[in-house]
């Protein structure tokens, strides 16, 4: 348990925990909303996840993606463009960044980006998508890279995990794909893991220090730490504000199979209304012991039953992510 008192999730178990109580009303019903963290795959993904990840060498996503809970339910769907198109609009969401990968292939992220490509051009007004890079590209395969991305309709870099490419924080490629990053604009996504955290298939620590490094090295970099930063943000509490932080703010995603629903109370008594943006981690299937499918829905209802103000949720839910990504 945090010193705030925010339970962590045990996640490989699966299912949740007995005090975890169902959110009821919806408080969102004309608010504008981005989700700032989704995935999206190709059909022949989705088609036959495992062996589409077998043939592409892509074990680590097989491993954190195509895993079943203990009760045999997968712990994601892979629904088509038109499946997560007609998902938003069944929960009223307006726009959704989709995410790239952390692959283990610098062929597979070029893949991914050109796929979300295709996206941003086919529906503008419903979806951007972010790029990813593998490190072992090389510098001037990198930045090559980015710098197509970027000409293609891409408005950032992540969700990356140097951790779990085997990559240095002080990397030279990295670096100089953060420095692009920062000299166009293009907010950068971390994946970051909670130390206090259940295990699961797949998962690799992410020291919150090497995140503070990242930042301090890279103050032009506006940097999105996934998952409410793994725990990162609760080192923002305290009467003097973190300058060495200025330029990180935490997104939401998969809250529910991290924290109990008191982070989001919780986290906006530590840290301004403009340092969190609103991310589901769709098509990750949310509340496993009362859902089948992805979606928004119970979600939002959890932050509607959770005493924000109007002046919180309102940059939670789209106004942060329009800001950082000009939306």
């Amino acid at each position: 348990m945090h010193p705030l008192g925010i339970r962590t999730r045990r996640l490989a178990r699966g299912g949740l925990p007995s005090d975890w109580r169902r959110p009821t009303v919806c408080a969102f019903h004309s608010v504008r909303i981005i989700d700032a963290h989704v995935h999206c795959y190709p059909p022949e993904v989705g088609r036959d996840p495992a062996a589409w990840a077998a043939a592409q060498g892509e074990t680590h996503w097989a491993a954190l993606c195509t895993r079943r809970r203990r009760d045999g339910r997968p712990v994601q769907t892979f629904p088509t463009v038109a499946g997560l198109l007609r998902d938003m609009d069944a929960a009223g969401v307006e726009k959704s960044v989709l995410l790239g990968w952390y692959w283990e292939h610098p062929g597979t992220a070029a893949w991914q980006n050109r796929f979300y490509a295709q996206c941003v051009r086919e529906h503008p007004d419903r979806l951007a998508a972010f790029a990813t890079v593998h490190p072992a590209a090389g510098e001037a395969g990198v930045t090559a890279e980015l710098r197509r991305a970027r000409e293609e309709g891409l408005c950032g870099l992540g969700e990356l995990s140097p951790h779990a490419q085997g990559c240095a924080v002080d990397d030279p490629v990295l670096a100089a794909a953060l420095a692009l990053a920062g000299q166009l604009r293009m907010p950068v996504n971390l994946h970051a893991a909670d130390p206090q955290a259940g295990r699961y298939p797949g998962r690799v620590e992410t020291p919150a220090d090497d995140f503070v490094r990242l930042a301090r090295a890279h103050p032009s970099v506006a940097f999105i730490l996934a998952h409410w930063g793994g725990g990162l943000l609760f080192r923002e509490a305290g009467p003097v504000a973190r300058p060495d932080l200025a330029n990180v703010v935490y997104d939401t995603a998969a809250s529910p199979l991290c924290y109990d629903d008191r982070i989001w109370r919780s986290a906006f008594d530590v840290v301004p209304p403009s340092k969190v943006i609103f991310g589901s981690d769709y098509p990750l299937i949310l509340y496993p012991k009362t859902e089948a499918e992805p979606g928004w829905g119970k979600l939002l209802a959890e932050i509607g039953a959770a005493g924000l103000t109007a002046a919180e949720s309102g940059p939670l839910l789209a106004g942060n992510a329009a800001r950082l990504l000009g939306l």
